[in-house]
């Protein structure tokens, strides 16, 4: 019994340790790397963009976004990465039931290249770079019926 076990053990650690080598995860110790974050690319900033994160209050975005299609803009553009999307998904939705209908949305989504690089520590550690993608969303909020009708 304890044969069979410890052989159904080693068959399991071998396929871990080849789905790793063939995957494209690179594990590094902790210890002699920090792990330093580069921006990811956005796109041109104009008066009708807003960046969705999950760090700033919610009700600040939908106020944010509340006030410019109040005042009369005609349309707006969300956009989030990663973890955010759905944050920003529920803000569109929030403002399209705020409005009653009257305004649409029309979603993009997107796969956005970020880089991390790895700073050592220690002398021994080298400097790294790590490639890798993240999920992004784009969502134009744009009126379909006149507000001056509404009001």
């Amino acid at each position: 019994m304890a044969a069979a076990k410890s052989e159904v053990e080693s068959s399991q650690q071998n396929l871990t340790e080849s789905s790793i080598k063939d995957s494209k995860i690179i594990l590094r110790p902790t210890y002699e790397h920090v792990i330093r974050k580069r921006l990811p690319p956005r796109f041109p900033k104009s008066d009708k963009d807003f960046y969705i994160t999950n760090k700033t209050n919610f009700k600040a975005q939908l106020n944010k976004c509340e006030k410019l299609l109040d005042s009369g803009e005609q349309e707006i553009v969300i956009h989030a990465l990663g973890a955010a999307v759905s944050r920003a998904c529920n803000l569109a939705l929030q403002l399209k039931e705020n409005h009653h209908g009257t305004v649409d949305l029309d979603i993009n989504t997107s796969t956005v290249d970020i880089t991390d690089d790895f700073e050592p520590i220690t002398d021994d550690a080298d400097y790294e770079v790590n490639q890798r993608q993240n999920s992004a969303i784009h969502i134009r909020v744009f009126r379909t019926a006149l507000f001056e009708t509404f009001k």
